[in-house]
């Protein structure tokens, strides 16, 4: 019994095949493009309404005027922004990585002009419209140091796809998606406040949003270390158990 046990493992290992039952499971793909989808949700709802209130002639306020007196940055950062985070989403599918290499690269040719026009029109928005009532000197600070590294980012990415370097490219992109879907962290993370004691401060508000930066960096960088870390022990190939049988062969 032991013997036949034994065997079936082996041959699973060589096929790559978990045996039934055993804990090694792998969780469906569509968790993570669902996941992050719904991360992006609150971000591009809100972008979406503030695309109709611009083209719906709303009320002006304090807190919008500056998106009224010049909309085009804003609108095209809503645009790419949107596009890079719900595409982007589905380029960390496994299957559609592999078994489509064609859709990957024409999803990356949108993707990555995408998140130019989004990193530029941000760090256009944070140094030329003026600051709202709810931000400071230290959110704009934040704005433009993620702002610059995601542009940093795909940059780094493109050269090394212009290299051949895969791995390199896929963990700048990782980044970059990282800091471009940090909209979506920061909503989550400035509800609890809001829930519990009200709008925060200036300072506590840009605190929370630069967390929410480096939350997603952090998971990122164990996105990338995670899928680069070597495999502990590779299965014995059939020259190798042929020797441990036959030592003096």
């Amino acid at each position: 019994m032991n013997t036949t046990r034994n065997a079936t493992a082996q041959a699973s290992a060589q096929t790559g095949n978990s045996l039934p039952g055993s804990q090694e499971r792998r969780r469906p793909g569509w968790l993570v493009q669902a996941g992050l989808i719904f991360l992006t949700l609150i971000p591009v709802l809100a972008g979406a309404a503030r695309l109709t209130e611009l083209t719906g002639g709303a009320a002006i306020t304090p807190r919008n005027e500056r998106f009224f007196t010049s909309p085009v940055p804003v609108v095209i950062h809503i645009v790419s922004a949107t596009a890079y985070s719900l595409l982007g989403a589905f380029q960390f599918s496994p299957s559609l990585r592999r078994g489509r290499r064609s859709w990957h690269r024409a999803a990356g040719r949108l993707l990555i002009p995408a998140g130019f026009l989004a990193a530029l029109s941000g760090l256009w928005m944070a140094l030329f419209y003026e600051l709202p009532p709810s931000d400071g000197l230290l959110l704009l600070i934040l704005r433009l140091v993620f702002g610059s590294a995601l542009l940093v980012s795909l940059i780094l990415g493109v050269l090394a796809i212009g290299r051949r370097d895969f791995a390199r490219h896929g963990a700048w992109m990782t980044r970059a998606y990282a800091i471009g879907i940090a909209a979506g962290t920061q909503a989550l993370i400035l509800i609890i406040p809001e829930l519990l004691t009200g709008s925060p401060d200036v300072t506590t508000r840009a605190v929370l949003m630069g967390a929410a930066w480096m939350i997603n960096l952090a998971v990122a960088e164990y996105v990338i270390r995670r899928g680069t870390r070597p495999n502990r022990k590779a299965p014995p190939t059939q020259a190798d158990r042929t020797a441990a049988t036959f030592p003096g062969r």
